[in-house]
């Protein structure tokens, strides 16, 4: 039986907006990892419910956040300890196989990871990563705010947590 999902409400935290209406979505080992590419696990299971993967990566280790596009990140190699929120925001660790969906405007940093640590990151279809390390615009909170909900959920497709946790 899956591990049931982690929900987290996230406040502003000083210059991060964070997202007030919607929490962040953790998935534990929300992917069963096989192969010899594991990222490509990832990309298919995005694709397949409609959040087309748009790179492999790590996280960047300093606080960021968009204000243009929700974001899926899915760990697709190693493990890594990440600050979500903003500074002095909630600690998460996060292994391969885990997925975390961030609502748009939520702060996150890598604070330490293996050497291995690889990321799948994706969006919903018109929506994108904007790198935003300081405080927002009244437009950009507009932005925010008004941002299309996804049709699906990432990793669980129609019937999946984002139409559980994510109400317009």
């Amino acid at each position: 039986m899956p591990t049931p999902i982690q929900t987290l409400l996230l406040k502003r935290n000083d210059w991060v907006p964070n997202n007030p209406r919607l929490p962040v979505l953790i998935y534990p080992q929300a992917i069963e990892l096989q192969g010899n590419d594991p990222a490509a696990l990832f990309e298919h299971t995005f694709s397949a419910n409609g959040w087309p993967p748009q790179w492999r990566y790590g996280i960047y280790d300093f606080h960021h956040y968009h204000t243009e596009g929700h974001e899926v990140l899915g760990v697709a190699a190693g493990r890594a300890e990440l600050m979500l929120g903003g500074p002095d925001g909630q600690v998460v660790q996060v292994s391969a196989g885990d997925v975390l969906l961030l609502p748009a405007g939520t702060g996150h940093c890598n604070l330490s990871c293996s050497e291995d640590f690889l990321v799948v990151g994706a969006y919903p279809p018109g929506q994108h990563a904007d790198i935003c390390r300081e405080a927002p615009s009244h437009q950009q909170l507009e932005t925010i705010a008004k941002l299309p909900f996804p049709q699906t959920d990432p990793v669980q497709g129609m019937q999946g947590a984002v139409s559980q946790y994510w109400r317009e």
